[in-house]
Order: structure tokens, then C-alpha cells, then sequence
């Protein structure tokens, strides 16, 4: 059984909606459908970081993702540092 469901927008996000739906071919019904669908797909496959395996598993992959070695927080305070006396100078 279907439902109808009522949205309010403003007519600029209707009519961007409208036009984007009449781009894919698609009624406008069906791509506020397809992109509702899409939302909660994302939503649903986002991992969450509750358990402390899976967070060991976040870290490493970004471990294998990044290139190089991330400064000591000194050499960063360093760099903040100048960077405000350079600019209280100008």
C-alpha cells in the first residue's frame, strides 16, 4: 500500500528539485523518493566508532591512507606562533 506524503519547500528548492528530477528523466516523486532512499542508505552503512575493535580497525586504516609522518604538536605551536607575530607585525 502506498502512502502519500506532503512537503513543504520554498520555490527556489522546488523548483532546482524539478528541474534536476526532469534532468535524470525521472518525476519528481521519484528522485525525492531516490534521494530520501539514498540518505538512509548512507545512514545505515556509516560505521560507528563505539566498540573499541572497530576503532583500532579506523585508525589503522587511516595509518595505510595518509603518506608521511604528522608534525610534533611543538613544531605546530612553533608555526602558530609565528604566524601570529608575523601577522602583529604587519
Amino acid at each position: 500500500m502506498s502512502v502519500r506524503v506532503q512537503v513543504i519547500l520554498a520555490e527556489e528548492e522546488a523548483a532546482e528539485f524539478r528541474s534536476r528530477a526532469q534532468r535524470e528523466s525521472k518525476s519528481l516523486s521519484a528522485w525525492l523518493r531516490e534521494a530520501g532512499q539514498r540518505m538512509l542508505q548512507k545512514t545505515k552503512t556509516k560505521e560507528t566508532l563505539i566498540k573499541l575493535e572497530t576503532l583500532a580497525e579506523f585508525f589503522e586504516a587511516c595509518g595505510r591512507r595518509e603518506q608521511g609522518q604528522e608534525p610534533d604538536w611543538l613544531e605546530y605551536k612553533k608555526m602558530i606562533s609565528k604566524g601570529f607575530q608575523e601577522k602583529n607585525q604587519s
